[in-house]
């Protein structure tokens, strides 16, 4: 019986967990999804998810929602879902706890019990959490390249928008899904101002945050857009090369914990074992 309990628990935490794990790693809808206007399909709200809205506290809700449009929007994946696989993964993880514990009901089993479970629950927050921080970065990283050549294209004689889509349409990854989603949500009758705002909302990059403000004000102002874009690009790639001497910085810190309580101790008994077996046959 036993053995029953962990099979039917390991399997599904592996089934609750590989679900989660290959939607979010799969990535956005395609793109002509979006531009086409097709909506996710609605799934029909039942009583186990009223229950689980009305149960979860309305923060975590609004956090929830919002870590997951900082991680794209992962195909076929919702907020509802999450909080559905939750309990799940939590309810697999407290099955094996008990099967683990009845062997031995110590406390330590216990306290361990509980973590496990605690942790199950809290996978699904943490893979939607680390999937919106690689996509951020991603954005991150990308930021000074695009305004290069958004630049470039302007001085070129295109306009900002048309500047925008070619380097969207010409790049890949995150940043370009963003400039993509903003030219959709001013071609259907959104203001610029409102589409740039809602691209500052998306991202936490203070970079493209500082961008989409500077050509708010640009555009409220009559300023030339290729100036700006020349003077934000130009501090883009002096913040990344700060960021990048930064980390270069911080990398003999990190080291040093290594050094000092693994390379070394193992370096000095390589090196003094002999020594100290020749002294114990001289003198012992």
């Amino acid at each position: 019986m036993p053995s029953l309990i962990a099979i039917a628990a390991a399997i599904a935490i592996a089934g609750g967990f590989g679900a989660l794990v290959g939607i979010l790693v799969g990535g956005r809808a395609p793109q002509h999804a979006i531009e086409e206007g097709a909506a996710a399909p609605v799934v029909p709200r039942g009583t186990v998810k009223d229950s689980l809205h009305k149960i979860a506290p309305r923060g975590y809700l609004t956090w929830l929602e919002r870590q997951y449009v900082l991680a794209g929007r992962p195909a076929g994946w919702t907020v509802d879902k999450v909080v559905m696989v939750k309990p799940l993964a939590a309810a697999g993880g407290a099955v094996l706890a008990l099967w683990w514990i009845s062997g031995d009901p110590v406390p330590l089993r216990f306290l361990l019990g509980l973590a496990l479970t605690a942790l199950c629950f809290s996978v699904p927050d943490l893979l939607l959490m680390s999937r919106g921080q690689e996509r951020q970065e991603k954005i991150q990283l990308a930021l000074a390249d695009t305004l290069d050549q958004m630049t470039i294209s302007v001085e070129a004689g295109l306009g900002f928008e048309g500047a925008m889509a070619k380097a969207a349409t010409n790049g890949d990854g995150p940043l370009a899904e963003e400039f993509i989603r903003t030219l959709q949500d001013m071609s259907i009758g959104r203001t610029r101002k409102d589409a740039y705002l809602a691209l500052g909302e998306r991202t936490t990059s203070a970079d493209l945050r500082r961008f989409t403000r500077s050509v708010i004000q640009a555009d409220t102002y009559g300023l030339a857009i290729a100036d700006v874009l020349r003077v934000q690009a130009g501090e883009m790639r002096l913040r990344r090369r700060q960021r990048a001497e930064e980390k270069a910085m911080k990398v003999p810190v990190k080291v040093l914990f290594p050094l000092v309580f693994c390379i070394l101790p193992v370096l000095f008994i390589v090196l003094l074992t002999p020594a100290v077996i020749g002294i114990a046959k001289a003198f012992f």
